[in-house]
């Protein structure tokens, strides 16, 4: 067990700051589930090959994750002054956002709820 006071722990924690190029798209419409087919593909990839899955892919969720890795990459060349060709994608992941909830008219006076489910997308790309 962690020796200390909890704000003491947290502080320290918090102190170590991540220094790995990264782009966050909150609020996206389209589902976790419908994103995590995509990233699922790209993680672990290169940047290249990363991004040539994402631009033939179907999948609307690989438009919004082709804009993340390029954001990603530029953040590492200008931000970090890393070399574009040993980038790597090692973490991609998906969170739920909140849901927008509608309501949808059925016959004799009924309401269907319809989920339309958003998601905070993250990509974070590292150095080989």
């Amino acid at each position: 067990m962690a020796k200390g006071h909890r704000s003491k722990i947290k502080r320290e924690r918090n102190a170590v700051k991540d220094t790995r190029p990264s782009a966050k798209l909150s609020y996206a419409r389209v589902s976790v589930q419908k994103a995590c087919f995509v990233l699922d593909a790209i993680r672990g990839k290169d940047l290249e090959t990363a991004l040539g899955i994402v631009t033939y892919s179907p999948r609307y969720a690989s438009s919004l994750i082709k804009k993340l890795l390029e954001s990603a990459a530029a953040n590492a060349e200008n931000n970090n002054g890393m070399d574009r060709s040993k980038l790597y994608v090692e973490e991609c992941y998906a969170n739920q956002a909140p849901t927008m909830k509608r309501i949808h008219p059925r016959a004799q006076g009924r309401a269907y709820r319809i989920l339309k489910r958003n998601s905070h997308i993250t990509v974070v790309l590292n150095e080989r």
